[in-house]
């Protein structure tokens, strides 16, 4: 697990680490620019022609340290004040003093073509307003360069929260930061600015994590997560769940969640589905056990299904079920009749939606009126504007974030809000996914989600370390899918057909 921190978060780490544990903010800053150094050594040859663009802050003095090691190792280099030199911190006035000394060469040269790297030290961190004038002609010069840019702490013109472009900013091929990654690297656009980001050790005071609230896996975790599964033990021991989904003559969303339960490892999937699918979920997956109604007529088989219900370890209900009464009874049921972690999805969440509108002045936080604390709800963006009542702002996931944490802190239910950056979220905790790629923006994909949660529910993992678990894991198969096929060619199949693969990497660990 590895936290990501914004911009508040940082400062007081840096605070932290500086004034109680005594390190000076001169060593974390040589620290950091060693760091940079030592990445950019990686690429860097004796032809090279590097030029340090630094600000007049703390991340300016940054990239002076950077151009002073550099030189001093005998590479070509030199420095860009942009700014009002006035207003310099004290960190960076002193790095100058040093760098001069030392010989750094200091130029004001807008002529850039004859430079190879360059490092982008203007803002960093902390940016909290529209870049404009010089800082903005810099930032747009560079973006026009052949060069290899490095980017120190965070591209420049990056907002540090929301990884919006605050009126302009560096594109940087590497991003090098310090203690641990920024959120404003990990939304998007900020992700596609900072190119790839490399997380460096500079000695910030471990005891201050405590206070972090985000956080991302790594592939380690999912052997450190993942159920045990004991030799001694059946199809009992692994879970009975129940997946409610299908449509008249529309399985397909009903199959892959039934289908990515049992690769996850569910001891047995019960699925209830409309009369006309019988056949083919009997075909596609002989696995499951099969319990269809009459959409017509479905209150004459509500106390088997009730039954059903009550039986379940775990459930799905929503994928491709559809909107209807037969839909809103099974739903109803489902809240009304057990207490089981319960995933709500697709058009699940379509028919709570429609009934926030019965609510006067919904202003999006009495969700927790209806959802229980084990209950995992999973809308995309769109959805979610529908819960919230509020069309209007079909707006990225960065713009919403704070909006979305408010709302998550005033309920227990667990929220999985699916964008190209899917957020858990559980009153405080935030989970934020760093794995997938774009070849899983498919039909079917969420549904095959559903099923990898189901499957960890089943086999007793606690219902947010299912969500988030599940997520990682299937943004890990859709990697592994797009090594196979590129990832213009993935489908939902891909997905559960690279989970084997997946989970027998951590067993092999």
């Amino acid at each position: 697990m590895k936290y990501v921190i914004n911009s508040e978060q940082a400062k007081a780490v840096d605070t932290y680490t500086i004034n109680e544990i005594g390190i000076p903010s001169l060593v974390l800053m040589e620290r950091a620019a060693v760091s940079v150094v030592q990445e950019i050594e990686k690429k860097i040859t004796d032809t090279d022609k590097v030029l340090c663009v630094c600000g007049v802050g703390n991340n300016g003095g940054d990239g002076i340290a950077v151009a002073r090691i550099l030189h001093q190792k005998g590479y070509t280099v030199c420095c860009q004040m942009v700014g009002n030199l006035e207003k310099s911190s004290t960190d960076n006035i002193k790095q100058r003093q040093i760098a001069e000394k030392m010989g750094v060469s200091f130029v004001n040269n807008r002529n850039l073509q004859e430079y190879t790297i360059i490092v982008d030290a203007i803002f960093g961190i902390g940016l909290s307003r529209e870049v404009s004038g010089v800082f903005a002609e810099w930032i747009k010069q560079i973006n026009q360069l052949h060069a290899y840019v490095y980017a120190i702490d965070l591209p420049s013109g990056i907002h540090t929260d929301t990884g919006q472009i605050m009126g302009c900013a560096v594109r940087a091929d590497t991003t090098v930061t310090f203690g641990y990654r920024k959120l404003g690297s990990v939304y998007y656009p900020g992700a596609e600015h900072a190119g790839m980001v490399v997380v460096t050790d500079i000695g910030f005071a471990k005891e201050y994590e405590k206070y972090f609230t985000h956080y991302t896996y790594e592939k380690e975790d999912i052997k450190k997560y993942m159920p045990k599964r004991a030799a001694y033990s059946n199809k009992g021991t692994f879970g009975k769940v129940l997946v409610i989904a299908g449509s008249n003559n529309m399985a397909g969303a009903c199959y892959l969640s039934a289908y990515a339960a049992y690769e996850m490892g569910a001891g047995l999937v019960k699925v209830i589905t409309p009369k006309e699918n019988r056949t083919i979920i009997q075909q596609l997956l002989p696995e499951a056990v099969l319990h269809t109604y009459d959409i017509e007529h479905i209150e004459r088989q509500k106390n088997e299904l009730i039954q059903d219900i009550k039986d379940a370890r775990a459930i799905v209900v929503g994928p491709g079920m559809g909107i209807n009464v037969a839909a809103e009874n099974l739903l109803d049921w489902v809240f009304h009749e057990t207490d089981v972690p319960t995933v709500i999805d697709a058009d699940a969440i379509q028919i709570l939606a429609g009934r926030q509108k019965e609510i006067p002045k919904f202003d999006g936080k009495k969700l927790k009126w209806m959802l229980r604390e084990n209950m995992i709800i999973t809308p995309h963006l769109k959805e979610m504007a529908d819960l919230l009542g509020d069309k209007k702002h079909l707006l990225s996931m960065q713009n919403r974030q704070l909006d979305i944490r408010e709302i998550a802190s005033e309920n227990e239910n667990i929220l999985v809000l699916k964008d190209a950056r899917t957020l858990v979220v559980q009153k405080e905790k935030c989970y934020i996914n760093l794995s997938g790629n774009s070849g899983m923006a498919t039909a079917g994909a969420g549904d095959v989600l559903t099923g990898i949660v189901l499957g960890l529910l089943a086999q007793k993992v606690e219902p947010y370390m299912a969500a988030t678990l599940g997520v990682y894991i299937h943004g890990i198969a859709g990697e592994e899918a797009a090594k196979k096929k590129g990832t213009y060619s993935v489908t939902a199949r891909d997905l559960i057909a690279m989970l084997p693969k997946v989970l027998m990497q951590q067993e092999e660990m």
